[in-house]
């Protein structure tokens, strides 16, 4: 604020708000001087008032006496008052035609007249005016002009100075506002048309048939056409864009490319897997039992003129709504990155953008749309800004927006992460254009998000199979009684001369028969289709016993390389004591941890060319201080990862802290995957029972994803497990719920009892990235075990050895002839029975115990092997930690019926059947975990 400095008076410096802003402070300086700034109080006192006597642009000396002040002050107060109030006058509204809220921009609310506006020079109102603008009224109502029209505008919510004074520029300036020749608005009357005969044509030969329709929002194709067009002229490579199924068959036509024939097959239940569409687009399906068309995905290649080549993908999303939103960002993320070298993944963001589409009702409504708002300026997570359009059609399903949200509009979530709102006119095509130019380029200049407010109407019920008069009857007599906003505009067009009167109508009949012709192409019905739906045989396979051992020395130049940190470098000591005894594991043989053990796989992995990221909330250090892949210099704070300084990688590696979200991250990472299959992807959960919140990204993307849409995925999901007596919300990773959603090969459950173990599925997983048997790998990872020596694997296993989908516990079984009883067990429990066999001195030869490694797929043939092994067992036990209606009890059994021999016995012994999934009190939990290991290990009389 040094303005000063002996160059004369300083307020000649100031005009518009800014001056505004500092007449305000200088009423508090009259009454409070010692309430003011002190850089501000000293120009006070040597300046005086706020307002500049010099120029020919500046108001004459009479304007300083105290009622020319008032008269500047109010004007530049009714400037702002326009400028953050404007949208409540704003004809936003295609149904709303009543009186407009113009309180706040009135003349009279600020006592004045046009000529007391008409005596203000035109610098103090609108700085950036068109050069027509000649004094303060015409500033006035152009200000009224460009803030109260079809498109309106919220940015008060935006601090950032240079962001405020940009929109405010594009806005009052119009520059965002590009000049439509009259073939242009032809066009967009011809892509209107496209929208609307599209729908109607469904309507009449679909009749009943739901389809979710655009209409009421048919502009929302305008306005996607331009925010692709616009992002790949300025250089976008990956356009993504999610949305629910509202209008979802129109951008699937329209956007991606998807032939009309292949849409009207599918209505006609005639879908047919070999009636593919031809260049530049593909479908993202088929799975083997596919899913509706409107929840479909698409991928299409762009190419125009002006633009180079960009992948347009539409993804696929259940009806779930905005869960895709994190989704997209994945893809996006994935597509901005370059894995290829070692260190940091080298972020670019103006390869790929993400638009999300969202419905008014959903986007205050459902929590995820906040948590992926919260991740978009996150360094992880960030993917230089997404632009999202909310479809608001002032409806969700039969709920009115006064019954829907709390706010004045939908978009108020957007708010509190300063993201610039635009509101539109559906019924405006060339404002819905406008406005994708300006989302398009303040995106590209700010790396920001921004919303398109969308406001339209819906014209049918939730599906065009309800009858919306029955619950909402005031709107949509409204509704009925409303012209397609392609009768407006081509009205509008007529009006202006550019089109002839029947125009419009010869080009909708045109388009009308080239769908009739289409349809006449479509298959008959298809009375006999698969109800079999098997998925491919590469899938139902058990996946290849790959070697994934490493040779001894490779692993120890990655331990020493691990150990090695720029000179000066000086970690924490404690932690530096702890890491430096690894250094001689490998000439010892000796115990290796769960923290190490990941470490070696993942530095194996990274130089073997397979990039990683790693993300959860404490992930760098680990929750149970266990992990510590960043250190941190104790004297400066700098960090080092010392996976990034291995040699000969040419391989990224990333691992993040995350916010505390579980959805959306599980989605980002989900999508990152799916769109870099290259790279493996791991997710941590905090504890595994902070995975319940992202149950629904595992019900309808992990799990299914490929059986829906043969969408692949090999992510990985790091569940934390095990009873240590710290309650239900600490101990469970609900193992059933990942066990009662596999079938047909579709993830990996695991539940592992040593390091050597999790180092070979690890490297196991990698390995299978980018076949097509790859499949998402569920981990019950451990808690007190990631340090326990009976955990410890020797240094010789991880050259030697492969995962094993069961591991024969080695303190009993000696005697295979005299075995009456086999304790079939996972994870944690199995090294507590370790523990109490190695205390107890009796004989067990009629005991023998399996640790089951791999929970599904089930590892029958090797269950069945050992059990040939033991002629003379009578009963079989499946023992867990977990009650009896949750853990891996209710899967095993019928699979532990089934092959064992006859006259065999198969029971239960843990915890009785529970509504919590643990103990609260540690004692009990001890006392109860010492019952259900003594009930496994005693012999009955």
């Amino acid at each position: 604020m040094n303005m000063q400095n002996g160059q004369g008076n300083p307020w000649k410096d100031f005009s518009g708000p800014n001056l505004g802003y500092v007449m305000e402070v200088y009423e508090h300086y009259l009454t409070d001087p010692d309430a003011v700034d002190q850089e501000l109080r000293q120009l006070f006192d040597q300046w005086g008032a706020p307002v500049s006597l010099a120029g020919s642009a500046s108001p004459s000396a009479a304007a300083t006496s105290p009622g020319d002040l008032d008269k500047l002050y109010g004007a530049i107060k009714l400037a702002d008052g326009i400028r953050i109030h404007g949208h409540l006058a704003a004809d936003i509204n295609p149904l709303d035609d009543s009186r407009k809220d113009t309180h706040r921009i009135d003349l009279e609310t600020y006592g004045l007249t046009e000529a007391d506006l008409r005596a203000i020079p035109v610098q103090y109102i609108c700085k950036g005016a068109p050069s027509h603008i000649q004094d303060g009224y015409e500033a006035i109502m152009h200000l009224k002009k460009v803030y109260t029209d079809k498109v309106a505008f919220e940015f008060a919510q935006v601090h950032d100075l240079e962001e405020k004074q940009w929109l405010r520029q594009q806005i009052e300036s119009t520059d965002y506002y590009p000049t439509f020749s009259d073939d242009h608005k032809k066009a967009l009357l011809k892509r209107l048309t496209e929208v609307e005969g599209f729908e109607k044509f469904i309507h009449k030969t679909f009749v009943g048939q739901k389809r979710f329709s655009i209409e009421g929002l048919d502009a929302m194709v305008l306005l996607l056409d331009e925010l692709v067009h616009h992002s790949a002229v300025k250089g976008a490579q990956t356009i993504n864009i999610g949305m629910a199924h509202r209008g979802r068959l129109n951008v699937l036509a329209h956007i991606l490319g998807k032939p009309y024939e292949m849409i009207f097959a599918e209505f006609a239940h005639a879908p047919n897997k070999k009636m593919l569409p031809l260049g530049s687009m593909k479908m993202n399906y088929y799975g083997w039992t596919g899913d509706v068309k409107y929840h479909l995905g698409a991928d299409r290649s762009y190419k125009e003129e002006d633009t180079s080549t960009a992948r347009i993908t539409l993804a696929n999303n259940p009806s779930h709504l905005e869960v895709v939103s994190p989704i997209v960002a994945g893809y996006t993320r994935a597509a901005q990155e370059d894995r290829t070298n070692k260190g940091k993944p080298d972020l670019d963001v103006s390869k790929a953008m993400s638009i999300i589409i969202h419905g008014d009702a959903a986007f205050p409504g459902q929590g995820i749309v906040g948590e992926t708002f919260n991740m978009s300026q996150i360094n992880g997570y960030k993917t230089g800004g997404s632009i999202h359009i909310i479809s608001n059609n002032m409806i969700g399903f039969t709920t009115e927006s006064h019954d829907s949200r709390s706010t004045r509009y939908a978009s108020d979530v957007a708010k509190g992460f300063e993201v610039p709102i635009v509101h539109v006119n559906a019924d405006d095509p060339e404002a819905c254009v406008a406005a994708a130019f300006m989302a398009v380029d303040y995106r590209s200049r700010f790396a920001k998000d921004f919303v398109i407010d969308l406001i339209g109407y819906r014209r049918f019920g939730h599906n065009e199979t309800d009858e919306p008069m029955t619950t909402n009857p005031k709107m949509y007599q409204m509704i009925r009684n409303h012209k397609t906003v392609r009768e407006l505009y081509a009205n509008k067009l007529v009006d202006r001369g550019v089109i002839d009167a029947g125009y419009a109508e010869k080009v909708y009949s045109e388009n009308e028969q080239k769908l009739k012709d289409l349809f006449e192409t479509v298959p008959k019905t298809d009375d006999n289709p698969d109800i079999v739906m098997n998925p491919p045989k590469v899938v139902e396979q058990d996946l290849p016993c790959n070697k994934t051992g490493v040779s001894e020395d490779d692993l120890k130049i990655i331990n020493q390389e691990l150990l090695t940190w720029p000179e000066g470098f000086q970690p924490f000591k404690k932690l530096e004591r702890i890491l430096k005894r690894r250094e001689h594991l490998f000439e010892e043989d000796g115990h290796i941890d769960w923290g190490h053990a990941e470490t070696l796989a993942f530095a194996s992995i990274l130089k073997e060319g397979t990039p990683i990221r790693l993300t959860g909330q404490d992930s760098q250090r680990g929750t149970f201080a266990h992990r510590n892949l960043v250190l941190h210099d104790e004297n400066s704070g700098a960090e080092y990862l010392p996976l990034h300084g291995l040699s000969n990688t040419n391989a990224s590696f990333d691992v993040i802290n995350s916010p505390l979200t579980e959805t959306a991250v599980v989605g980002f990472e989900y999508g990152y995957n799916v769109f870099s299959p290259e790279t493996l992807v791991l997710w941590e959960a905090q504890f595994g029972d902070f995975a319940n919140m992202a149950q629904v990204m595992f019900d309808q993307f992990v799990a299914s994803g490929r059986a829906k849409w043969g969408q692949k995925s090999g992510l990985v999901m790091l569940l934390p497990h095990g009873y240590e007596g710290q309650g239900p919300e600490h101990s469970s990773a609900r193992m059933e719920r990942f066990l009662q959603l596999a079938g047909e090969n579709n993830w990996t459950v695991a539940n592992l009892s040593s390091t050597a173990q999790y180092f070979h599925i690890l490297r196991r997983q990698a390995s299978i990235l980018q076949k097509e048997e790859v499949r998402p790998l569920v981990i019950m990872t451990p808690k007190s075990l990631l340090r326990h020596p009976l955990a410890a694997s020797k240094a010789s296993e991880f050259s030697d050895g492969i995962f094993k989908l069961i591991v024969e516990e080695p303190r009993t079984g000696s005697n295979p002839k005299k075995v009456e009883r086999l304790v079939l067990c996972s994870g944690k429990v199995s090294i507590d029975l370790a523990e109490q066999i190695d205390k107890t001195e009796d004989n067990l030869d009629w005991l023998h115990v399996l640790r089951v490694e791999e929970l599904y797929p089930f590892p029958k043939n090797e269950i069945v092997g050992i059990l040939e092994q033991l002629p003379n067992v009578n009963e079989i036990i499946w023992l867990q930690e977990e009650p009896q209606n949750m853990g891996a009890w209710t899967y095993m059994d019928p699979r532990l019926r089934d092959v064992a021999p006859d006259g065999t016995s198969v029971r239960y012994v843990g915890r009785r059947r529970r509504s919590s999934s643990s103990e609260g009190d540690a004692i009990v939990h001890k006392k109860e975990q010492a019952r259900l290991l003594r009930a496994a290990m005693t012999k009955e009389q």
